[in-house]
């Protein structure tokens, strides 16, 4: 007999809930980062920090094209850990030309150009996930 947990798993296998999930947290952990070098604008010699996004972006395809070929679930290795300070190997700093003579490199209009972007993503994927739910929730109680 299959378990309720089981067949869960494997309905929302079938959805675009993980790979959504993992640019929820991508976006969340890059958002931290983001404003964590606003918070530090000031910061006589702070380096502003970064995720690559391409990076991240070419592992999503990759497990997208992987479930594809075999047919099974997506899953992506997330590499940035539960907290985003646990990555400190994955976080680096960003040479941007910007250098003010308290060599900080923060410039507050990309940091806020780049903080849109990233809420604008996970925005677009809470509410992909949402309309996902609602098909879920629909399919589960017209079954009943």
């Amino acid at each position: 007999m299959i378990r309720p947990t089981s067949q869960f798993r494997a309905l929302f296998n079938q959805t675009t809930v993980p790979v959504l999930e993992q640019v929820v947290k991508f976006d969340e952990a890059r958002q931290n980062l983001l404003a964590g070098n606003i918070a530090n604008y000031d910061t006589p010699g702070y380096a502003m920090r970064d995720i690559d996004v391409s990076e991240f972006k070419g592992k999503l395809a990759r497990a997208i094209e992987k479930k594809n070929e075999i047919g099974g679930p997506t899953s992506v290795t997330y590499p940035y850990g539960k907290d985003t300070m646990e990555a400190q190997g994955e976080i680096w700093p960003v040479d941007i030309p910007i250098l003010y003579h308290d060599d900080n490199n923060v410039g507050m209009e990309y940091q806020v150009t780049e903080m849109s972007k990233n809420n604008m993503e996970f925005d677009t994927a809470i509410g992909i996930m949402r309309h996902q739910m609602n098909l879920l929730q629909t399919a589960i109680s017209e079954r009943v």
